[in-house]
């Protein structure tokens, strides 16, 4: 899916995959070895939460802002903590870092 190098750790990118057919953007957060991940959809209003393709903003508390609206997410199960959604949270995508790189799974 992705080469774990290309994913700065305390950063985020974006990558294309397949989930039960369906194309869809993903979230990836790096912390150290371990790598998580997100469908790219707020769910205030099912928007993509980067501001360009891409590009995620982190709050200087460590947190994920929605583009749109401000939401904020933590980044160790993407609950919703601040804004339009809170109480929400983001749909994780299982995945696993084998190999020098990031795969579903």
């Amino acid at each position: 899916m992705i080469a774990l190098e290309r994913l700065a750790d305390g950063g985020f990118a974006e990558v294309e995959a397949t989930l039960d057919g369906d194309a869809e953007s993903l979230v990836l957060y790096r912390d150290g070895d371990a790598v998580r991940a997100w469908l790219n959809i707020c769910p205030h209003a099912g928007r993509r939460l980067d501001w360009a393709p891409g590009q995620f903003l982190k709050s200087k508390d460590g947190l994920l802002v929605c583009a749109a609206h401000g939401a904020s997410f933590e980044l160790q199960g993407g609950e919703c903590t601040a804004g339009p959604c809170r109480g929400e949270a983001l749909r994780a995508v299982a995945v696993t870092v084998r190999d020098g790189a990031v795969w579903l799974g």
